[in-house]
C-alpha cells in the first residue's frame, strides 16, 4: 500500500502531504526534502514541519535527488532505515534516529509501540494516523521487496556499525590501468561496465555478520577503544603503555568476519606469498600473470579489486588480459541452476557424448562474454567429431606402405593441404591473440573434418588392395600429429591417446608439452585452384545424385575450351573423387548433358542414359530462379550510389565478380532449359 500521511507547517495552518510504503518509519523521520525547482512547494522552502504522533519537528530541506513524478513530490528522509535516506542524512547533515530493533520489534527510540513487530505496528499506525486525520489516502502500490534468500523473511534496511575501506585512492589507478590499455578486457564491451562501477566508486563495507570466515583483527578494551592488530598479544602490546593493568581476558575481538572478497582481492599476490615475504623469487617470476579467465558478474567484486590490490601492494597490475566467459542457459533462455532443475548431469554427459564431446559442445556454443544456449546436440556434435578422428586414424593405420618410393605421385595434394594447413594456423592465432575461443575451435574442426579427412585423405587413399608410397605416409602422419596439437586445448584425452598410438613414445613425450605447430609461407594461388577443384567436384557430385546415376558409373567430362590450368593440376583428384573417366575439350555444343560453369570454362556431362526430361527441366527451373534472385540481389547493391562510394575496394570489386558470376551461369541455365524445349 502506499500511504498519504498529512505532516503540518509549523506556524501556519497549512500541511505537506508524503506519500511512503513503510508508515511506520515516520517515527524516525528527520527531515522533509523537496526538489528546489519544485514550484509546487517553494513556500516550503526553509520552513519546519511537525511530524505526526511523535510530534517532532523537523526541517524542509532542498535536494535534486527527489523525484518530482513519484507520489507527491515530497520526500521524508529517515536515514536510518533506507540507503538513500541516510546519503542525504549525511550531506544534510541530520540526525540518525534508529527505531528498529535487531529482532525486527521497535526500540525505545521509537517512543511509541516499542516491542511490538513492525508490520504489525504498520497497521496500526495506519489505524491511528487515519483516527487523527493524518491520513489523506491509501492507494494500491506495485514494488520491489528484498527478501532472505535463506529464511525468506522481508530485510528491512537499518542502521549500524560496519568496517569500510575507504575506495577512491584505491579505484584511480585500477580504472586508468583498464582505460589506458594495460589491462586489456575480452570482449571490450565490459570496460564500460568497469568504468561505470569504479567512476562513482562508494566505499567497501568489509565486515560481515556471519559464523564462519576470517574474523576481523580489531580489539575493544573495557572502555570501548578499538586496536586493530594481528593478534590478542600484539594488541595487548599497543595498549599496555596507556592502560598498565590490562590483560588479554580484557580485550574482547570483533564478532564479525571479513567479506570474503577481502581475502580473494589479494589472490594473485598471497598464492606466491608476496605479502609475508615480497622479494621471494616465485612472485618475481609469475607477478603480473598473463590472463585472467571469469565471470562478468563478478568483474567488480572481484577483478576490479585485485587490481587495486595490485597496485597497492605491488604497484603493478596482476595481469594483462581478461577474459569474460558467458553464462550458460537454457533453451529457454533461463540461467541454469540447481534450484530451478534446469541443468543436466556432467557425469551423465560424459558417460553419453565423451568428456571431449562435452568440451567440443560447450565452446563451439561460447563465444567471448555472450550467454550460450546449452544444446545437447552439440554435445553429439562434439562426440561425431571425436569419431570422425578416431576413425582417420585407423584408416591411416590400416594403409600398407610400399617398401619401393616410385608409388603413386600425390605431391599436389601434400602441397596442396600443407597451403591449406599453415592458412588455418595463421587465422587460428589471431583468434587466439583476440580470445575468439569458440572461432579458433571452429576453425580446427573444419579444417580436421572437411580439408583432412573429406579432402586430403580421399585424395591419396590407395585403392582396395593397393599400396601407399612411403613419402605420401610420412606427410600424413605428419599432418595428423600437427591436427592433434591444435585440436588438443579443445580435446584432450583422445589427441593425447592418439598421439601415443601413432608412433612409440616415451612415456615424458606426451603432446601436453608437444610444440604448437609454427606457420610457414604458403602457395595461395595453389589454394585458388584447389577450391576451383572442388567446386567442380561437387557440382559434378550433386548431377550425379540429383540425377540419379550410379556410384559405381563413370562419366565423362567435357570442357567448352582449353581447359585452364587449376584443372590440369587436379585432373587425377577429379577423375578419382568425381569419377569421371575422361576429361576433355569439346567446343561444339552438348546435347542432353548436365552443365555448370566455374570461373568462365563451361563443363558439360553428356548424359548416356534416358533423363527425366520433366524432372531435369524443374531442376534446372529452380537453380535458374535461384541464381536469378542472387542477382537481383547483387544488382540493387551496386546499384546503391552509397555503397559504392563507401564500401572499401575490394568489397565492390567481389560484388562486381559475383554479379558476372551469376549472370553466366543464369545464362548457362537458360540455355539448358532452351535445348528441353
Amino acid at each position: 500500500q502506499l500511504y498519504y500521511i498529512r505532516y503540518a507547517v509549523v506556524g501556519s495552518d497549512q500541511h505537506v502531504v508524503i506519500a511512503t510504503t513503510r508508515p511506520e518509519t515516520i517515527l524516525g523521520d528527520t527531515a522533509i526534502c523537496i526538489h528546489p525547482a519544485d514550484t509546487r512547494y517553494q513556500h516550503l522552502q526553509g520552513k519546519q514541519v511537525l511530524v505526526p504522533i511523535v510530534n517532532r519537528v523537523i526541517p524542509v530541506i532542498t535536494d535534486t535527488y527527489v523525484d518530482m513524478g513519484f507520489g507527491t513530490g515530497c520526500l521524508k528522509v529517515t536515514p536510518a532505515h533506507d540507503m538513500h535516506d541516510y546519503a542525504l542524512g549525511q550531506k544534510h547533515s541530520l540526525a540518525v534516529i534508529d527505531i528498529l530493533n535487531e529482532d525486527g520489534t521497535l526500540g525505545q527510540a521509537a517512543q511509541h509501540y516499542v516491542g511490538e513487530d513492525r508490520l504489525v505496528v504498520r497497521e496500526k499506525i495506519a489505524q491511528r494516523l487515519q483516527a487523527q486525520g493524518y491520513l489523506a489516502k491509501v492507494e494500491a502500490h506495485t514494488s520491489n521487496v528484498g527478501f532472505s534468500e535463506r529464511t525468506n523473511a522481508i530485510v528491512e534496511p537499518r542502521v549500524s556499525n560496519q568496517w569500510f575501506v575507504r575506495m577512491q585512492e584505491l579505484a584511480k589507478p585500477a580504472l586508468e590501468c583498464v582505460l589506458d590499455g594495460t589491462i586489456q578486457f575480452y570482449p571490450a564491451k565490459f570496460k564500460n561496465m568497469y568504468q561505470a562501477w569504479l567512476a562513482d566508486v562508494k566505499d567497501w563495507c568489509i565486515s560481515r555478520q556471519l559464523w564462519w570466515g576470517q574474523q576481523i583483527p580489531a580489539f575493544y578494551l573495557p572502555d570501548g577503544t578499538v586496536i586493530v592488530a594481528k593478534d590478542k598479544a600484539t594488541a595487548l602490546a599497543k595498549a599496555q603503555p596507556v592502560y598498565k593493568n590490562l590483560t588479554e581476558a580484557d580485550l574482547r575481538q570483533d564478532e564479525d568476519v571479513l567479506d570474503t572478497w577481502f581475502s580473494s582481492w589479494l589472490w594473485p599476490i598471497n598464492v606466491f606469498d608476496g605479502l609475508q615475504d615480497p622479494g621471494n623469487e616465485d612472485i618475481h617470476y609469475f607477478y603480473p600473470t598473463n590472463d585472467l579467465v571469469t565471470a562478468p558478474e563478478i568483474i567488480f567484486f572481484w577483478v576490479a579489486r585485485m587490481i587495486m590490490a595490485g597496485y597497492a601492494f605491488r604497484e603493478a597490475p596482476p595481469f594483462r588480459h581478461v577474459y569474460f566467459t558467458g553464462i550458460v542457459r537454457d533453451k529457454l533462455g533461463r540461467k541454469m541452476s540447481k534450484s530451478l532443475g534446469n541443468s543436466p548431469d556432467p557425469m551423465a554427459l560424459i558417460n553419453q557424448y565423451g568428456a571431449d564431446g562435452v568440451r567440443v559442445g560447450m565452446l563451439l556454443t561460447a563465444p567471448a562474454g555472450n550467454d550460450l544456449l546449452f544444446d545437447i546436440k552439440r554435445c553429439e556434435q562434439g562426440r561425431n567429431f571425436a569419431n570422425k578422428l578416431w576413425n582417420a586414424f585407423r584408416l591411416i593405420q590400416g594403409w600398407v606402405v610400399s617398401s619401393h618410393p616410385a608409388q603413386e605421385n600425390h605431391t599436389t595434394a601434400i602441397q596442396w593441404f600443407e597451403a591449406r594447413l599453415n592458412q588455418v594456423l595463421e587465422k587460428i592465432a589471431v583468434y587466439f591473440e583476440h580470445f575468439r575461443i569458440s572461432d579458433a575451435l571452429m576453425a580446427t574442426y573444419k579444417l580436421s573434418w572437411d580439408d583432412f579427412c573429406s579432402w586430403y585423405l580421399e585424395m591419396i587413399k590407395p585403392s582396395y588392395g593397393q599400396l601407399i608410397s612411403p613419402s605420401t605416409y610420412r606427410a600424413t602422419i605428419g599432418y595428423l600429429e600437427r591436427l592433434l596439437r591444435l585440436l588438443h586445448p579443445f580435446m584432450p584425452f583422445i589427441t593425447e591417446e592418439l598421439w601415443h598410438h601413432l608412433q612409440v613414445r616415451s612415456a615424458q613425450d606426451c603432446i601436453i608439452v608437444a610444440p604448437w605447430p609454427q606457420t610457414t609461407a604458403y602457395n595461395q594461388q595453389l589454394l585458388d585452384e584447389a577450391a576451383l577443384a572442388f567446386e567442380l567436384i561437387t557440382q559434378i557430385r550433386n548431377f550425379r545424385t540429383s540425377a540419379q546415376v550410379p556410384a559405381k558409373h563413370s562419366l565423362l567430362l567435357y570442357s567448352d575450351q582449353a581447359l585452364p590450368t587449376w584443372l590440369v593440376r587436379f585432373a587425377p583428384y577429379v577423375r578419382k573423387l568425381a569419377h569421371v573417366s575422361q576429361i576433355a575439350v569439346n567446343s561444339t555444343e552438348v546435347h542432353e548433358a548436365a552443365s555448370f560453369r566455374i570461373q568462365g570454362y563451361a563443363f558439360f556431362v553428356p548424359l548416356e542414359q534416358p533423363v527425366d526430361q520433366a524432372q531435369e527441366k524443374e531442376r534446372l527451373r529452380k537453380e535458374l530462379a535461384y541464381y536469378q534472385g542472387f542477382l537481383a540481389t547483387v544488382m540493387k547493391k551496386l546499384d546503391n550510389e552509397r555503397f559504392i562510394q563507401q564500401a572499401p575496394q575490394a568489397v565492390v570489386a567481389r560484388e562486381h565478380k559475383k554479379r558476372a558470376d551469376a549472370a553466366a551461369k543464369v545464362k548457362l541455365l537458360k540455355q539448358r532449359l532452351a535445348q528441353f524445349s
